[in-house]
Protein backbone atom coordinates (compact mmCIF):
# COMPACT_ATOMS: atom_id res chain seq x y z
CA UNK A 1 0.00 0.00 0.00
CA UNK A 2 2.64 2.36 -0.49
CA UNK A 3 1.58 5.75 -1.31
CA UNK A 4 4.69 7.98 -0.92
CA UNK A 5 8.09 7.62 -3.48
CA UNK A 6 10.82 9.86 -2.55
CA UNK A 7 13.95 10.84 -4.65
CA UNK A 8 16.75 10.99 -2.97
CA UNK A 9 19.30 12.84 -5.29
CA UNK A 10 23.19 14.25 -5.09
CA UNK A 11 22.03 16.92 -7.94
CA UNK A 12 19.62 19.71 -7.67
CA UNK A 13 16.18 18.45 -9.71
CA UNK A 14 16.77 21.38 -12.25
CA UNK A 15 13.51 22.71 -14.57
CA UNK A 16 15.18 20.11 -17.44
CA UNK A 17 14.93 16.63 -14.80
CA UNK A 18 11.52 18.07 -12.66
CA UNK A 19 9.66 18.25 -16.57
CA UNK A 20 11.57 14.87 -17.32
CA UNK A 21 9.36 13.49 -14.54
CA UNK A 22 6.24 15.29 -14.44
CA UNK A 23 6.01 14.26 -18.27
CA UNK A 24 6.05 10.64 -16.71
CA UNK A 25 2.21 10.95 -17.04
CA UNK A 26 1.99 12.11 -20.67
CA UNK A 27 0.75 15.50 -22.05
CA UNK A 28 -2.76 14.94 -21.24
CA UNK A 29 -2.07 15.64 -17.50
CA UNK A 30 -3.31 19.27 -16.11
CA UNK A 31 0.05 20.75 -13.70
CA UNK A 32 -1.38 22.97 -10.83
CA UNK A 33 0.44 24.20 -7.39
CA UNK A 34 -0.52 25.04 -3.81
CA UNK A 35 1.56 25.30 -0.50
CA UNK A 36 2.27 28.63 -1.97
CA UNK A 37 4.23 27.03 -5.48
CA UNK A 38 5.92 24.57 -2.41
CA UNK A 39 3.93 21.70 -3.80
CA UNK A 40 3.09 21.06 -7.41
CA UNK A 41 0.23 18.42 -8.43
CA UNK A 42 -0.17 15.95 -11.67
CA UNK A 43 -3.89 15.99 -12.25
CA UNK A 44 -6.27 14.21 -14.78
CA UNK A 45 -8.45 16.17 -17.29
CA UNK A 46 -11.10 16.19 -14.97
CA UNK A 47 -8.93 18.17 -12.35
CA UNK A 48 -8.51 15.21 -9.67
CA UNK A 49 -4.95 15.38 -8.06
CA UNK A 50 -3.02 12.38 -9.06
CA UNK A 51 0.40 12.90 -7.38
CA UNK A 52 1.67 15.70 -5.40
CA UNK A 53 5.10 16.58 -6.01
CA UNK A 54 7.08 18.68 -3.31
CA UNK A 55 9.38 21.28 -3.88
CA UNK A 56 12.72 19.22 -3.73
CA UNK A 57 14.72 19.77 -0.20
CA UNK A 58 18.23 20.20 0.39
CA UNK A 59 19.26 18.48 3.12
CA UNK A 60 22.62 19.43 5.64
CA UNK A 61 21.20 17.66 8.44
CA UNK A 62 23.36 13.85 8.95
CA UNK A 63 20.71 11.24 9.98
CA UNK A 64 17.21 12.56 8.70
CA UNK A 65 16.90 10.12 6.02
CA UNK A 66 18.13 6.96 8.62
CA UNK A 67 15.29 8.45 10.92
CA UNK A 68 12.63 8.71 8.78
CA UNK A 69 12.83 6.09 5.91
CA UNK A 70 14.93 2.87 8.33
CA UNK A 71 18.51 2.72 8.65
CA UNK A 72 18.82 0.58 5.59
CA UNK A 73 18.10 3.93 3.41
CA UNK A 74 20.83 4.65 0.40
CA UNK A 75 21.00 8.55 0.92
CA UNK A 76 23.80 10.34 -0.86
CA UNK A 77 26.72 11.99 0.76
CA UNK A 78 25.43 15.63 2.86
CA UNK A 79 24.53 17.90 1.77
CA UNK A 80 21.59 16.15 -1.03
CA UNK A 81 18.64 17.06 -2.23
CA UNK A 82 14.70 15.62 -1.03
CA UNK A 83 12.09 15.00 -3.41
CA UNK A 84 9.07 13.45 -2.10
CA UNK A 85 6.12 12.43 -3.97
CA UNK A 86 2.45 11.61 -2.85
CA UNK A 87 -0.02 9.37 -4.66
CA UNK A 88 -3.92 9.48 -4.28
CA UNK A 89 -5.60 6.06 -3.78
CA UNK A 90 -8.54 7.91 -5.24
CA UNK A 91 -7.22 6.87 -8.65
CA UNK A 92 -5.20 3.30 -9.53
CA UNK A 93 -2.89 4.82 -11.81
CA UNK A 94 -1.55 7.39 -8.82
CA UNK A 95 1.22 5.20 -7.25
CA UNK A 96 2.71 4.16 -10.79
CA UNK A 97 3.10 8.19 -11.75
CA UNK A 98 4.47 8.16 -8.93
CA UNK A 99 7.39 5.59 -8.83
CA UNK A 100 7.70 7.36 -12.48
CA UNK A 101 8.53 10.18 -11.71
CA UNK A 102 10.78 9.42 -9.03
CA UNK A 103 12.70 6.97 -11.53
CA UNK A 104 12.92 9.35 -14.11
CA UNK A 105 14.70 11.75 -11.63
CA UNK A 106 17.45 9.65 -10.04
CA UNK A 107 17.95 8.15 -13.84
CA UNK A 108 18.99 12.07 -15.27
CA UNK A 109 20.38 12.79 -11.83
CA UNK A 110 21.77 9.73 -10.01
CA UNK A 111 20.91 8.49 -5.63
CA UNK A 112 18.21 6.06 -4.73
CA UNK A 113 14.60 6.12 -4.77
CA UNK A 114 12.66 5.01 -1.64
CA UNK A 115 11.31 2.49 -0.86
CA UNK A 116 13.47 -0.02 -2.12
CA UNK A 117 12.28 -1.33 -6.02
CA UNK A 118 9.92 1.86 -6.41
CA UNK A 119 11.49 3.28 -9.29
CA UNK A 120 10.27 3.38 -12.95
CA UNK A 121 10.70 5.30 -15.79
CA UNK A 122 7.61 4.18 -18.25
CA UNK A 123 5.01 6.00 -19.30
CA UNK A 124 1.81 5.88 -16.98
CA UNK A 125 -1.64 6.26 -18.69
CA UNK A 126 -3.92 8.27 -16.20
CA UNK A 127 -7.96 7.24 -17.08
CA UNK A 128 -9.37 9.46 -14.60
CA UNK A 129 -11.87 6.78 -13.77
CA UNK A 130 -12.81 6.68 -10.11
CA UNK A 131 -11.69 3.66 -7.18
CA UNK A 132 -13.49 1.79 -4.57
CA UNK A 133 -12.37 4.80 -2.30
CA UNK A 134 -14.97 7.09 -4.30
CA UNK A 135 -18.06 6.31 -2.77
CA UNK A 136 -21.19 8.14 -1.34
CA UNK A 137 -19.49 10.01 1.29
CA UNK A 138 -16.54 11.07 -0.49
CA UNK A 139 -16.50 14.24 -2.45
CA UNK A 140 -13.97 14.78 -5.22
CA UNK A 141 -10.79 15.99 -3.84
CA UNK A 142 -10.53 18.41 -7.26
CA UNK A 143 -10.94 21.85 -5.42
CA UNK A 144 -7.82 24.28 -7.19
CA UNK A 145 -4.95 24.61 -4.91
CA UNK A 146 -6.21 22.14 -2.39
CA UNK A 147 -3.50 18.51 -1.23
CA UNK A 148 -4.11 15.51 -2.89
CA UNK A 149 -5.73 13.33 -0.45
CA UNK A 150 -7.47 9.79 -0.31
CA UNK A 151 -10.86 10.89 0.86
CA UNK A 152 -12.44 13.82 1.35
CA UNK A 153 -16.29 14.51 3.08
CA UNK A 154 -17.98 17.05 3.80
CA UNK A 155 -16.28 16.96 7.73
CA UNK A 156 -13.32 14.67 7.30
CA UNK A 157 -10.01 14.53 5.36
CA UNK A 158 -8.32 11.33 5.30
CA UNK A 159 -5.10 10.50 4.65
CA UNK A 160 -3.29 6.72 3.59
CA UNK A 161 -0.08 6.40 4.53
CA UNK A 162 2.12 3.03 4.82
CA UNK A 163 5.70 4.80 5.26
CA UNK A 164 7.79 3.31 8.50
CA UNK A 165 7.57 6.46 10.41
CA UNK A 166 4.97 9.05 9.45
CA UNK A 167 6.35 12.55 9.70
CA UNK A 168 5.08 16.21 9.35
CA UNK A 169 6.41 16.67 6.33
CA UNK A 170 5.67 19.92 4.33
CA UNK A 171 3.14 18.33 1.95
CA UNK A 172 0.99 16.71 5.44
CA UNK A 173 1.42 20.17 7.20
CA UNK A 174 0.02 21.92 4.54
CA UNK A 175 -2.98 19.15 4.45
CA UNK A 176 -3.66 20.25 8.29
CA UNK A 177 -3.41 23.79 7.79
CA UNK A 178 -6.46 23.90 4.49
CA UNK A 179 -8.17 21.21 6.61
CA UNK A 180 -7.98 23.80 9.74
CA UNK A 181 -8.90 26.22 7.26
CA UNK A 182 -12.32 24.34 6.00
CA UNK A 183 -13.16 23.15 9.06
CA UNK A 184 -12.53 19.80 8.85
CA UNK A 185 -10.52 16.91 10.72
CA UNK A 186 -7.79 15.43 9.59
CA UNK A 187 -7.62 11.33 9.97
CA UNK A 188 -4.35 9.63 9.23
CA UNK A 189 -4.90 5.83 8.42
CA UNK A 190 -1.84 3.67 8.69
CA UNK A 191 -1.20 -0.28 8.97
CA UNK A 192 -0.31 -1.28 13.24
CA UNK A 193 3.81 -1.53 12.17
CA UNK A 194 3.86 2.95 11.42
CA UNK A 195 5.11 4.66 14.31
CA UNK A 196 4.41 8.78 14.03
CA UNK A 197 7.06 11.00 14.95
CA UNK A 198 6.56 13.25 18.22
CA UNK A 199 6.02 16.56 15.73
CA UNK A 200 3.21 14.85 14.18
CA UNK A 201 1.84 13.38 17.12
CA UNK A 202 1.21 16.42 18.43
CA UNK A 203 -1.43 18.04 15.70
CA UNK A 204 -2.94 14.67 15.70
CA UNK A 205 -3.48 14.49 19.33
CA UNK A 206 -5.78 17.55 18.98
CA UNK A 207 -9.65 16.78 18.37
CA UNK A 208 -11.31 16.18 16.16
CA UNK A 209 -7.94 14.97 14.49
CA UNK A 210 -7.26 11.39 14.58
CA UNK A 211 -4.55 8.49 14.01
CA UNK A 212 -6.62 5.47 12.44
CA UNK A 213 -5.17 2.37 12.48
CA UNK A 214 -5.92 -0.63 10.07
CA UNK A 215 -6.40 -3.52 12.66
CA UNK A 216 -4.44 -6.94 11.56
CA UNK A 217 -7.57 -8.16 12.72
CA UNK A 218 -10.06 -6.46 11.14
CA UNK A 219 -11.84 -2.86 11.49
CA UNK A 220 -10.23 0.00 12.86
CA UNK A 221 -9.11 1.68 16.13
CA UNK A 222 -7.69 5.30 17.54
CA UNK A 223 -3.54 4.95 17.49
CA UNK A 224 -3.29 7.09 20.82
CA UNK A 225 -6.29 5.87 22.90
CA UNK A 226 -6.95 2.53 21.47
CA UNK A 227 -10.58 2.86 21.30
CA UNK A 228 -12.34 0.90 18.34
CA UNK A 229 -13.91 2.94 15.63
CA UNK A 230 -15.89 2.56 12.20
CA UNK A 231 -16.37 4.68 9.17
CA UNK A 232 -19.39 5.87 9.83
CA UNK A 233 -21.81 9.26 7.55
CA UNK A 234 -17.86 10.64 6.28
CA UNK A 235 -16.44 10.02 9.08
CA UNK A 236 -13.97 7.72 12.15
CA UNK A 237 -15.58 7.65 14.92
CA UNK A 238 -15.71 5.58 18.22
CA UNK A 239 -18.09 2.02 18.40
CA UNK A 240 -18.05 2.82 22.45
CA UNK A 241 -15.24 2.64 24.78
CA UNK A 242 -13.60 -1.18 23.80
CA UNK A 243 -10.06 -0.89 23.38
CA UNK A 244 -8.61 -3.32 20.59
CA UNK A 245 -6.75 -6.36 21.33
CA UNK A 246 -4.04 -4.94 19.24
CA UNK A 247 -3.01 -2.01 21.25
CA UNK A 248 -2.43 -3.72 24.16
CA UNK A 249 -1.28 -7.33 23.23
CA UNK A 250 2.13 -5.96 21.96
CA UNK A 251 2.25 -3.94 25.09
CA UNK A 252 5.68 -4.39 27.27
CA UNK A 253 7.32 -2.37 29.69
CA UNK A 254 10.80 -1.22 28.34
CA UNK A 255 13.70 0.03 30.02
CA UNK A 256 14.55 2.95 27.61
CA UNK A 257 12.96 6.65 28.99
CA UNK A 258 11.78 10.10 27.00
CA UNK A 259 12.70 12.88 28.79
CA UNK A 260 10.90 15.88 28.29
CA UNK A 261 10.80 19.83 28.73
CA UNK A 262 8.35 21.82 27.91
CA UNK A 263 9.18 25.51 28.80
CA UNK A 264 7.56 29.38 27.90
CA UNK A 265 9.73 32.16 27.29
CA UNK A 266 8.55 36.14 26.64
CA UNK A 267 10.75 38.19 25.59
CA UNK A 268 10.58 42.12 24.85
CA UNK A 269 10.27 42.55 21.04
CA UNK A 270 12.96 44.64 19.92
CA UNK A 271 15.62 44.86 16.95
CA UNK A 272 18.31 42.56 19.33
CA UNK A 273 16.20 39.84 20.04
CA UNK A 274 17.66 36.30 18.75
CA UNK A 275 15.08 33.51 18.81
CA UNK A 276 15.93 30.25 19.88
CA UNK A 277 19.04 30.52 22.48
CA UNK A 278 16.68 29.50 25.45
CA UNK A 279 16.70 26.37 23.28
CA UNK A 280 20.11 26.10 22.41
CA UNK A 281 20.82 26.15 25.93
CA UNK A 282 18.66 23.59 27.12
CA UNK A 283 20.66 21.71 24.32
CA UNK A 284 24.10 22.01 25.62
CA UNK A 285 23.04 21.37 29.01
CA UNK A 286 20.92 18.55 28.47
CA UNK A 287 23.23 16.67 26.00
CA UNK A 288 26.53 19.12 25.70
CA UNK A 289 25.99 19.64 21.91
CA UNK A 290 23.93 22.47 20.48
CA UNK A 291 21.24 20.95 18.01
CA UNK A 292 21.98 20.16 14.62
CA UNK A 293 19.40 21.76 12.31
CA UNK A 294 16.05 23.09 12.24
CA UNK A 295 13.33 23.42 9.74
CA UNK A 296 9.43 24.05 8.98
CA UNK A 297 8.84 20.20 8.77
CA UNK A 298 10.41 16.85 8.74
CA UNK A 299 12.79 16.23 7.03
CA UNK A 300 14.52 19.05 9.13
CA UNK A 301 16.93 20.41 6.60
CA UNK A 302 18.68 23.76 7.15
CA UNK A 303 21.66 23.68 9.50
CA UNK A 304 21.26 25.08 13.20
CA UNK A 305 21.00 28.80 13.11
CA UNK A 306 19.16 30.94 15.55
CA UNK A 307 19.78 34.06 13.92
CA UNK A 308 18.32 32.14 10.46
CA UNK A 309 15.55 31.02 12.73
CA UNK A 310 14.73 34.44 13.88
CA UNK A 311 14.60 36.28 10.25
CA UNK A 312 12.20 33.54 9.50
CA UNK A 313 9.84 34.29 12.20
CA UNK A 314 10.48 37.95 11.86
CA UNK A 315 8.80 37.77 8.10
CA UNK A 316 6.39 35.73 9.44
CA UNK A 317 5.22 38.14 12.43
CA UNK A 318 2.35 38.42 13.37
CA UNK A 319 1.48 35.15 12.03
CA UNK A 320 2.82 32.01 14.63
CA UNK A 321 5.76 30.57 13.51
CA UNK A 322 5.93 26.36 14.20
CA UNK A 323 9.83 25.06 14.03
CA UNK A 324 11.36 21.84 14.51
CA UNK A 325 14.99 21.01 15.70
CA UNK A 326 16.99 17.76 15.86
CA UNK A 327 20.24 16.73 17.46
CA UNK A 328 23.46 14.23 16.15
CA UNK A 329 21.72 10.99 15.68
CA UNK A 330 23.96 9.21 18.43
CA UNK A 331 22.01 11.51 20.76
CA UNK A 332 18.44 11.33 20.01
CA UNK A 333 16.63 14.88 21.17
CA UNK A 334 13.84 16.55 19.00
CA UNK A 335 12.23 19.88 19.68
CA UNK A 336 9.11 21.89 18.16
CA UNK A 337 9.05 25.52 18.51
CA UNK A 338 6.10 28.17 18.46
CA UNK A 339 6.62 31.81 18.61
CA UNK A 340 4.29 33.92 18.50
CA UNK A 341 3.99 38.20 18.78
CA UNK A 342 1.74 39.76 20.30
CA UNK A 343 1.96 44.07 20.79
CA UNK A 344 3.76 43.69 23.91
CA UNK A 345 5.87 40.66 24.20
CA UNK A 346 7.44 37.67 21.90
CA UNK A 347 6.38 34.28 23.63
CA UNK A 348 8.73 31.23 23.01
CA UNK A 349 6.65 27.80 23.31
CA UNK A 350 9.46 25.25 23.09
CA UNK A 351 9.02 21.18 23.50
CA UNK A 352 12.23 19.13 24.12
CA UNK A 353 12.57 15.55 24.36
CA UNK A 354 15.35 13.00 24.80
CA UNK A 355 15.99 9.69 24.58
CA UNK A 356 17.31 7.45 27.29
CA UNK A 357 19.01 4.16 26.41
CA UNK A 358 17.46 3.12 30.64
CA UNK A 359 16.61 5.15 33.62
CA UNK A 360 19.92 5.02 34.88
CA UNK A 361 20.83 6.97 31.98
CA UNK A 362 18.42 10.12 32.77
CA UNK A 363 20.30 13.11 34.75
CA UNK A 364 17.78 14.52 36.60
CA UNK A 365 19.88 16.60 38.35
CA UNK A 366 20.75 18.53 35.75
CA UNK A 367 16.84 19.73 35.93
CA UNK A 368 17.19 22.26 38.52
CA UNK A 369 20.52 24.13 37.21
CA UNK A 370 18.74 24.32 33.79
CA UNK A 371 16.12 25.72 35.34
CA UNK A 372 18.13 28.81 36.90
CA UNK A 373 19.78 29.28 33.84
CA UNK A 374 16.34 29.71 31.95
CA UNK A 375 14.92 31.92 34.34
CA UNK A 376 17.93 33.83 35.12
CA UNK A 377 19.10 33.96 31.35
CA UNK A 378 15.90 33.85 29.05
CA UNK A 379 13.12 35.22 30.93
CA UNK A 380 11.69 31.87 31.71
CA UNK A 381 8.16 32.09 32.75
CA UNK A 382 7.06 28.31 33.52
CA UNK A 383 8.86 24.90 33.09
CA UNK A 384 7.02 21.38 33.04
CA UNK A 385 9.44 18.41 33.11
CA UNK A 386 8.22 14.91 32.78
CA UNK A 387 9.73 11.41 32.31
CA UNK A 388 8.00 8.38 30.63
CA UNK A 389 9.32 4.75 30.11
CA UNK A 390 9.42 4.90 25.50
CA UNK A 391 11.36 4.42 23.10
CA UNK A 392 14.48 6.23 22.74
CA UNK A 393 14.33 6.43 18.73
CA UNK A 394 11.28 9.10 19.77
CA UNK A 395 8.81 7.90 17.94
CA UNK A 396 5.44 6.76 19.05
CA UNK A 397 3.69 3.53 18.16
CA UNK A 398 0.04 2.83 18.04
CA UNK A 399 -0.22 0.77 21.30
CA UNK A 400 -0.25 1.35 25.09
CA UNK A 401 2.48 3.12 26.85
CA UNK A 402 3.14 4.06 30.11
CA UNK A 403 2.44 7.76 30.20
CA UNK A 404 4.46 11.12 31.84
CA UNK A 405 5.35 11.01 35.25
CA UNK A 406 6.05 15.11 36.11
CA UNK A 407 9.39 15.10 37.70
CA UNK A 408 9.61 19.19 38.69
CA UNK A 409 7.97 22.77 37.80
CA UNK A 410 9.46 25.80 37.51
CA UNK A 411 7.42 29.13 37.94
CA UNK A 412 9.43 32.22 36.64
CA UNK A 413 10.27 35.21 38.58
CA UNK A 414 7.71 37.52 36.75
CA UNK A 415 4.49 34.64 37.41
CA UNK A 416 6.04 34.41 40.85
CA UNK A 417 5.92 38.03 41.78
CA UNK A 418 2.14 37.91 39.97
CA UNK A 419 1.42 35.31 42.32
CA UNK A 420 2.51 36.99 45.22
CA UNK A 421 5.86 35.53 46.66
CA UNK A 422 5.00 34.40 50.17
CA UNK A 423 2.06 32.36 48.29
CA UNK A 424 4.02 30.76 46.22
CA UNK A 425 6.75 29.69 48.64
CA UNK A 426 3.75 27.96 50.55
CA UNK A 427 1.43 25.60 48.89
CA UNK A 428 -0.82 23.60 50.85
CA UNK A 429 1.31 20.48 49.86
CA UNK A 430 4.29 18.73 51.51
CA UNK A 431 6.57 20.43 48.71
CA UNK A 432 9.78 22.97 49.26
CA UNK A 433 9.86 24.89 46.51
CA UNK A 434 13.80 26.26 45.85
CA UNK A 435 14.37 29.70 45.17
CA UNK A 436 16.64 30.63 41.73
CA UNK A 437 17.98 33.68 41.41
CA UNK A 438 18.08 36.63 43.19
CA UNK A 439 16.86 36.53 46.70
CA UNK A 440 14.22 39.59 46.40
CA UNK A 441 12.89 38.51 43.11
CA UNK A 442 13.51 34.69 42.54
CA UNK A 443 12.04 32.30 40.47
CA UNK A 444 10.76 28.87 42.42
CA UNK A 445 11.61 25.33 41.19
CA UNK A 446 9.00 23.13 42.89
CA UNK A 447 10.68 19.32 42.52
CA UNK A 448 7.67 16.81 41.94
CA UNK A 449 9.50 13.29 41.86
CA UNK A 450 11.74 10.65 40.32
CA UNK A 451 9.24 10.49 37.47
CA UNK A 452 8.05 7.06 38.77
CA UNK A 453 5.17 7.79 40.66
CA UNK A 454 1.75 8.82 39.10
CA UNK A 455 0.55 10.36 41.86
CA UNK A 456 2.70 13.61 40.76
CA UNK A 457 0.27 14.30 38.45
CA UNK A 458 -2.18 15.20 41.38
CA UNK A 459 0.69 17.12 43.54
CA UNK A 460 1.07 19.66 40.24
CA UNK A 461 -2.49 19.99 39.79
CA UNK A 462 -3.00 20.96 43.21
CA UNK A 463 -0.37 23.24 43.19
CA UNK A 464 -1.15 25.40 39.64
CA UNK A 465 -4.79 25.37 41.63
CA UNK A 466 -2.82 27.20 44.85
CA UNK A 467 -0.71 29.45 42.29
CA UNK A 468 -4.08 30.00 39.86
CA UNK A 469 -5.47 31.49 43.16
CA UNK A 470 -3.77 34.68 43.63
CA UNK A 471 -2.12 35.25 39.95
CA UNK A 472 -5.01 33.74 37.86
CA UNK A 473 -2.34 32.46 35.53
CA UNK A 474 0.94 30.68 35.68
Amino acid sequence: MTKDVIALTPKMPDTRSLLAGLFAGGPNLGLTATGDGAILQLCTHHGRPLVSVEAPILIHVSGEAERLLGASVSAPPLPYWWTETRASTALPEAEHLANSVCGRLTTLLGGAVWPRGAATTRMVTASGDPSPFDTEDSVAAAAPGAPAVDVLTESTVVVLSDRPVAAFTTWLSEVLRTASAQNRALHLVTPADVRLTLPLHRPLAVPPNRWVIQDPAGGYYDGLSGVRLAWRNGTFTPTGTTVADAFTKHSAPTPERQLTIAFRTIHVPDADLVLGRSLETAWRHLTGRPPVGWGTAEPVNLPWSPRQLTNLARDRSPTPTHLVAVGDPDRPAIATLRTTRTTASVAQDITLTLGYPSATDVLLDAIEPLAATLANEHNLTTMLTTLRAAGSDLTLPPRLEAPPVPVSFTLGERDVRAAGLTHARHPPLALHPRPLGPHTRPALHYPLGDGTNSDAWTTLQKLTSHLKEASGAT
